[in-house]
């Protein structure tokens, strides 16, 4: 009788350890949204700069003149997606992560309005990133995912260069 009476409390803690360690995988494998507030989501978030540790700048042939042209025509094709869904973002400024998979479809958008940012409903902002991801491809290809961390300023004045027509 006395080696029961240890008997189940080791078997009860071991179970609930295992549950515990099950619990706490289950939620760092949590889904992520494709857009989501820089953050929001931050187990996730680290395990995406991890995953996608390719830079833009590097799938740009280490050219910071071209790397600025993409970023500059991304930013172009968000504010031309925004006009479409009748969302202003005129005198709105943001942070930006983008994780890019290998054939140029976005994965995950993190932002996060800068301080400075006109106010305004950022969920729509939100909204029409979603929709944004969803029908965007980029023209850049890569062998790896790759991501770029960036800051924009709407509306987009600067006309790209494209470096790759010089």
């Amino acid at each position: 009788m006395l080696s029961f009476r240890f008997f189940l409390p080791a078997v009860l803690f071991t179970g609930l350890a295992f549950c515990a360690v099950a619990q706490n995988k289950a939620s760092s494998q949590q889904w992520v949204p494709s857009v989501f507030f820089i953050g929001e989501h931050e187990h996730a978030f680290e395990k995406l700069v991890k995953d996608y540790n390719t830079l833009l700048f590097t799938v740009c042939d280490n050219s910071m003149e071209l790397t600025h042209d993409n970023w500059t025509l991304f930013l172009k094709d968000i504010e031309n997606f925004a006009a479409t869904q009748n969302v202003d973002l005129k005198g709105t400024k943001y942070w930006f992560n983008v994780f890019w998979n290998k054939d140029g479809t976005i994965d995950h958008i993190a932002f996060y309005p800068k301080p400075n940012s006109r106010n305004m409903n950022y969920e729509d902002i939100k909204v029409m990133l979603t929709n944004f991801v969803r029908v965007y491809q980029s023209p850049i290809k890569s062998k790896s995912k790759f991501s770029h961390y960036g800051s924009a300023s709407f509306p987009i004045f600067t006309k790209a260069s494209l470096a790759k027509e010089k």
